[in-house]
């Protein structure tokens, strides 16, 4: 098969495949399940790492990285390392290619943060999101919008086309200290297609791609969008 194992969000622990395979599978099977039943887009993040390096390897080493999206359309992001392409299903099944080098615009004036949770957020968090708030008289000088659609997918799709920052951070509530999406089935994934794309991905500060697991569900903050406002997001962090 070329497959030596699978890991997947869905799992405690590795699925053996093929012992001779020189390729593991990580896998979030169904990002934004909450959102199925108010027919929101949902999908699937996928990435290739060489059996070789072990199941606790960092971003740095994936061989590929990709999602689809659920939605009014069916969708492709893929990186292999040389920039990201997008492609959309067409009626006979196959996938058609939309963009062979998608680059995110990096002037786009948005932001996508969960702005119920801004009483449990980091100092540093609050401060940048007060500043988007602020908009053309703040110290951005800009005006800004919010998104949120509790679909990383959907998220990641909608800043890499139209620009702008999305963030998870770590939080004061339990079980949230440490972030709360899977590094390996989600944040390593999208932070490759990210900075294929001419983006930045951080986890407020150090770059995504960088973070060796430790466990297979490791969790982490996440920051990642047009370089710019990820640099401002990690100024933030950097004053304390």
């Amino acid at each position: 098969t070329g497959v030596a194992s699978y890991l997947s969000e869905e799992r405690d622990a590795a699925v053996p495949v093929d012992p001779e395979g020189a390729m593991i599978v990580a896998c979030d099977p169904l990002d934004g399940s909450s959102n199925i039943g108010v027919n929101v887009s949902v999908g699937t993040i996928f990435s290739l790492l060489p059996a070789s390096g072990g199941e606790l390897q960092s971003g740095r080493s994936q061989l590929a990285a990709g999602f689809f999206v659920y939605g009014p359309q069916t969708t492709l992001l893929l990186t292999v390392g040389n920039g990201t392409a997008s492609f959309r299903m067409d009626d006979d099944g196959g996938f058609r290619l939309l963009e062979e080098l998608v680059t995110i615009p990096q002037t786009a004036r948005e932001f996508a943060i969960n702005a119920s949770n801004r009483r449990h957020w980091p100092a540093p968090i609050t401060r940048y999101v007060d500043g988007c708030l602020a908009g053309a008289d703040g110290p951005r000088g800009k005006d800004f919008n919010m998104r949120w659609v509790a679909s990383l997918v959907a998220e990641t799709w909608r800043i890499i086309s139209r620009g702008g920052v999305f963030l998870y951070p770590s939080d004061a509530r339990k079980g949230y200290e440490s972030g709360r999406l899977r590094l390996v089935y989600e944040a390593a994934p999208v932070a490759m297609l990210v900075e294929q794309a001419g983006g930045r991905a951080t986890d407020g500060a150090a770059d995504i791609l960088d973070i060796v697991p430790q466990t297979l569900h490791q969790r982490v903050p996440l920051v990642f969008g047009a370089v710019e406002e990820v640099a401002a997001v990690a100024d933030e962090y950097a004053a304390g």
